[in-house]
């Protein structure tokens, strides 16, 4: 395995399980979750007795399906089945983790974890889709058809964002703060930290 593909490696392990923390603090701040966890959450709200993480994963293995037969195969790898079978787990881990640690938070505390967690799972998120190993099965949609129409990465996020959004409200989850921060602001800060961060991790400083 060459240097490259050890980089690549890292930041896409590293990546898709930072960003499991990262939801994990949102479910913590109890002040809204990022769109697609609304939309998995309104999910497992309806089936009630199963734990979020088996939700997720059956949730994704539907996505995954329908990425297989309608998107970019090449946007399936080793973080999208990292992200498939951990990531509802870890997010499970986490939550648990920072409500036993600090069991009744403040308010200013609930705000700097929300704060801290758009951040880091827009930095995770350029990790991961930057390492090109795969993303996950939500990902692979904004990324394909911006890359195969030629659209706006950060308006075909914010579509697909509020998408998930508003179906997850219908199904009884009731989004916060948070959910509206990363709804308008996850596709323009992940733009921005593949190129300031990802990029030159991957191919150096002299990157485009």
């Amino acid at each position: 395995m060459n240097s490259e593909m050890k980089r690549r490696l890292a930041m896409t392990v590293a990546g898709v399980l930072i960003c499991g923390i990262s939801v994990g603090m949102f479910q913590y701040s109890a002040m809204g979750m990022d769109p697609f966890q609304v939309f998995a959450h309104g999910v497992w709200k309806r089936i009630g007795s199963i734990g979020f993480g088996t939700v997720y994963m059956v949730l994704n293995l539907v996505i995954l399906i329908v990425d297989l037969l309608f998107l970019d195969r090449k946007k399936i790898g080793i973080a999208t089945f990292i992200n498939l079978f951990l990531l509802g787990y870890v997010v499970d881990f986490s939550a648990g983790f920072f409500s036993r640690i600090l069991p009744d938070p403040s308010f200013a505390v609930r705000l700097l974890f929300l704060l801290a967690a758009v951040v880091i799972m827009c930095l995770s998120s350029a990790l991961y889709f930057t390492g090109d190993l795969g993303v996950s099965t939500y990902d692979a949609i904004a990324l394909t058809l911006s890359e195969k129409k030629g659209w706006d990465f950060r308006i075909v996020r914010v579509t697909s964002d509020l998408i998930c959004t508003l179906t997850g409200t219908l199904l009884g989850v009731m989004p916060g703060i948070g959910t509206i921060i990363t709804a308008f602001f996850m596709g323009p800060l992940i733009a921005f930290f593949r190129k300031t961060v990802a990029d030159p991790l991957r191919y150096g400083k002299s990157s485009k």
